[in-house]
Formats: structure tokens, C-alpha cells, sequence
């Protein structure tokens, strides 16, 4: 929002530089472009800015009477790993370079990554960079700023080789609260390109603090409006080895809470959308002897076409990944509350509100809907299972496999 109370978006416009577009419209719908786009102009070789800065992806704010803005990129005039640059402006229109906004840690990312979709805030006592590198996909920094400087203090992944998490956005809530979401990249190929699925996004999130400053990341409250249909089971145990198949829940629309003691060392997951006779499943575990939380989609489809390149689009030698895990430790005693939103194509796992991880999956059969539990390396009770089937948002019409 401008000075002037104006909705004002900004945006890179390619070959050409930093464009403006403001509304007056209470919906937001129609948006004019500032007439002197773009204000911040791409360098040219021999213009004062060539190799000091990058002009790309950018984020603007506004703190007391000054805008700033960063525009993410690599650092020049090397292009390797990953920054933002630093512009500020009292009126919008006429913008000055003021410097890097931090400094890449080789110990925490790679020379192939550079800082796109920018999106910095203020959460509780510490500040978010969220972003991505093209090479990972979603991630963020958590650090301090002061007088145009962001000093990130920690790095965290929100994707992982396997997965097609992309490009985050946020916005603060009419309560407050810090609402996040990103692009889902789809995961077959050429699809994504020819297809409608550029708009597929995950779900929103609420993210906050802990009392140690780290990260919580959670389903805002209003999903659970679209909730119909509730089975619940009590108190029951899971056997090593055994797989114990849910025959009253099952489906491709659905979100799941599944709460349990696990041992320590000890495994334990969920099977979903699988086939009766196996052949189709994606696999959810978490394992705490190795202290991380698991997708597994090497048998999801019977699809030949399935493609979950890593790095997603820069860097060598990429590969073909179907099992994308991220870290997540569950500490002993600690019980594990797992909470999964299946939707068509789209799987999110939340793991006590501390990490969450997003899936494409394209099930071929139409009756690829059934959901086990296993546990490995000791039993595991589960306390609570409860699971809903889930309704639509809108009125549009489905399209099958999105």
C-alpha cells in the first residue's frame, strides 16, 4: 500500500526492468501501470549499475516516509550463488542503489542458487527472507536487519530433491496473522508448460514463532470449515511389519490427523492412494532414528511420464527423484501429530507444526484410494486418528488429476 493508501504492485518486466501498476478498484481486479515504467531499468553494458547489481524478481516496502526494495538475483559480477540488492525511494517513481542486502553462506547454500521471488517480514523478534534458488526451490533465512542490511542467522530448505515446491508469497491477515502459500510445480513431462497447472498452488499456511525463535508452520483454522464426513479411531496398536488397512477411510479428497507414540529408533508411516493390489502408493513416513519425514513416490503411478527433476531447472546432471525427505526430529517421548490434506494431485504433510512438505501425485486407477499403517523397529500406538472428507472452495468444475 502506497503512501497514498494505493494498492501498488510491482513486477519485473523482462528485458526491461523494475514496472509499478496501482487500483483503485475495491476488488482489485483492474490495474493500471505507472506511465513511466520501468523505474528501476535493467543495466545495460556500460550503463553505472552493469555487473554491480542485478535487476529481476522484486519486493518493496515501505518503513516510516522511505520505500525500499530488493531485487533478488547472484552476486555480480561473478553470477554465482545467491543475494538481493538494496534500492530505496521517497515517492516510488525515482530509485537509488544502495547495496547487497546480505551475504551468501557457502556452508548453507550453493554456488548453482540464486535468490528469486523474494519476500521479507518481520515474524516476532527475528526477520523472514523467503524465497527461492531456481536450482531447490522454496526456502528461507532467519536473521536480524537494521538500516538496510538483513544478517541471516539460519537457512532452512521448504523443498527437497523430490519435490516441486516453488516461488512463496505471504501477506499479513485481518488478524494478524502471517499468511504463506507457494506455486506447485506439476511433475510430468511438459505438462506444466502446455497445461493449466502453472496455478496450482499449495495450501496457505500460518507461520509464527516458537519461544526459541524457530519456525512454526501450520493449516490456518479455516480449513477446517470444509470438513464432512468424520471416522475416528481410538487408542489402537501398530505391530512391526504389519500393514493395518483403514477400510472405512479412504479417498483422493480428504485431510487426515494421525496421532502417535512412536519408539525411538523406531519408523512409522502411512500409506495413501493406493490401488487393492498395491501397484499404486505414496508412501508418508517419519523416521526417527534418522531424524527426518518422507515422501515416497516411487510407485504412485503406473504413468510412464513422471518427471521430478533435482535441481529443478539450473545445474548439471539432474536427476529423476522419487523420494523427497526433509528434515524433522521428534524428540523422545514427544508425540508425533501428523496432519495430511490429500487433494487430487496435491499432498501436504504437516508435522507438528514444524515442518511441512508438498507433493505432486498422479495415480492412474481410479480406485488407487486406499490408505494403510505400518510401523517398523518397534510398535507404534496410535492414540487418535481422525479423518474428513474435504470440500470444494469454489464452484468451478474439477478436472481429473488435478
Amino acid at each position: 500500500i502506497s503512501k497514498e493508501g494505493i494498492p501498488t504492485i510491482s513486477y519485473y518486466g523482462i528485458d526491461a526492468g523494475i514496472c509499478l501498476a496501482q487500483s483503485i478498484d475495491d476488488d482489485l481486479i483492474t490495474w493500471t501501470k505507472l506511465s513511466d515504467n520501468p523505474v528501476i531499468r535493467e543495466p545495460r553494458e556500460g550503463d553505472p549499475g552493469w555487473g554491480v547489481y542485478n535487476v529481476f524478481d522484486p519486493h518493496i516496502w515501505l518503513d516510516g516516509e522511505t520505500y525500499y526494495a530488493i531485487l533478488g538475483g547472484n552476486v555480480k559480477p561473478h553470477e554465482l550463488r545467491d543475494t538481493a540488492y538494496v534500492f530505496k525511494s521517497e515517492d516510488l517513481h525515482h530509485w537509488t542503489y544502495l547495496h547487497p542486502f546480505y551475504t551468501p553462506r557457502p556452508e548453507w547454500t550453493d554456488p548453482v542458487e540464486d535468490c528469486a521471488c523474494p519476500d521479507f517480514f518481520k515474524l516476532g523478534n527475528r526477520y523472514v527472507l523467503s524465497c527461492i534458488s531456481h536450482a531447490y526451490g522454496a526456502r528461507y533465512y532467519l536473521g536480524q536487519y537494521q538500516d538496510g542490511l538483513f544478517m541471516p542467522e539460519e537457512h532452512h530448505r521448504m523443498n527437497w530433491a523430490g519435490g516441486s515446491c516453488f516461488a512463496p508469497e505471504s501477506l499479513v491477515d485481518n488478524q494478524q496473522r502471517r499468511v504463506f502459500w507457494a506455486w506447485v510445480l506439476d511433475q510430468r513431462k511438459g505438462e506444466w508448460i502446455i497445461k493449466n497447472e502453472l496455478g496450482v498452488m499449495t495450501l496457505p499456511r500460518i507461520l509464527s514463532l516458537d519461544s526459541q525463535g524457530q519456525l512454526l508452520i501450520k493449516p490456518p483454522e479455516e480449513l477446517e470449515s470444509l470438513r464432512s464426513n468424520l471416522r475416528q479411531l481410538d487408542s489402537f496398536m501398530i505391530k512391526p511389519g504389519v500393514e493395518l488397512s483403514l477400510t472405512d477411510i479412504m479417498g483422493d479428497c480428504m485431510e487426515l490427523i494421525v496421532q502417535a507414540s512412536v519408539p525411538d529408533g523406531g519408523l512409522f508411516g502411512l500409506k495413501v492412494r493406493m490401488s487393492p493390489d498395491g501397484g499404486e502408493q505414496t508412501v508418508i513416513s517419519v523416521d526417527t532414528a534418522a531424524h527426518s519425514l518422507s515422501v515416497n513416490t516411487t510407485h504412485t503411478s503406473l504413468r510412464t511420464d513422471i518427471y521430478q527433476p533435482y535441481p529443478l531447472m539450473r545445474g548439471d546432471a539432474r536427476k529423476d527423484v522419487r523420494i523427497q525427505t526433509a528434515p524433522f526430529t521428534l524428540e523422545s517421548g514427544a508425540l508425533l501429530e501428523l496432519r495430511v490434506f490429500l487433494d487430487r494431485s496435491i499432498l501436504e504433510v504437516f508435522a507438528n507444526d514444524r515442518q511441512c512438505m508438498t507433493q505432486r501425485v498422479y495415480p492412474t486407477q481410479p480406485d488407487s484410494l486406499a490408505i494403510t499403517l505400518f510401523s517398523l523397529c518397534g510398535d507404534t500406538k496410535v492414540e487418535l486418528l481422525q479423518a474428513w472428507d474435504i470440500s470444494a472452495t469454489n464452484s468451478l468444475p474439477a478436472e481429473t488429476g488435478v
